[in-house]
């Protein structure tokens, strides 16, 4: 039986953990603590270590979901989360101030880890603000020889983010099947 690994990874609040939990087979494990910092007026608890959840495919084939914490402090945790990854989603919240700055910022510190691998982008809260636009962040992206998808994501629904984990996949390779 295969078993794979993703790994999620974005700013406080772009909805890893939600995510995660949305997707997993399994009671999703999260290891939150009562937000500290900045992250307060963003949301009461915040993931310090990871989140971690389980898709089973068809055939027996697993894959595990690992999400990173969002803040900066605890990046020693997303070299630890990648070793062994197949693919990065990278979830950015469209309400932030500056969300394609985020985009920016985590693309290039997971730039290694992608270079390897794959990145599958989904833009949450879009129904908070609808700008930037999904061709915005197209052209933002416009550098990458092939750019990576880009999606519209509401992390709370099982099919949004089965999208953004199916396209990763099949930008991995093009024969996996989720179904």
């Amino acid at each position: 039986m295969n078993q794979h690994k993703i790994i999620f990874t974005g700013p406080v609040g772009a909805g890893k953990t939600t995510a995660i939990d949305s997707i997993s087979d399994i009671p999703a494990i999260k290891t939150d603590a009562d937000a500290s910092d900045m992250t307060r007026q963003r949301k009461k608890a915040t993931t310090v270590a990871m989140d971690y959840g389980v898709m089973n495919l068809e055939g027996g084939e697993k894959i595990h979901l690992y999400g990173t914490p969002g803040q900066e402090r605890f990046d020693f945790m997303w070299d630890i989360l990648v070793t062994g990854g197949i693919g990065l989603v990278l979830l950015v919240d469209n309400s932030r101030a500056a969300p394609f700055k985020d985009m920016a910022f985590f693309l290039e510190s997971f730039s290694d880890f992608i270079e390897k691998t794959s990145v599958a982008i989904g833009v949450t809260q879009m129904d908070k603000s609808q700008t930037p636009t999904l061709e915005e962040y197209y052209a933002q992206l416009k550098s990458f020889d092939c750019p990576p998808p880009v999606f519209a994501v509401d992390a709370r629904k099982t099919q949004d983010v089965s999208i953004l984990v199916q396209s990763l996949l099949f930008a991995i390779d093009p024969g996996v099947s989720c179904e």
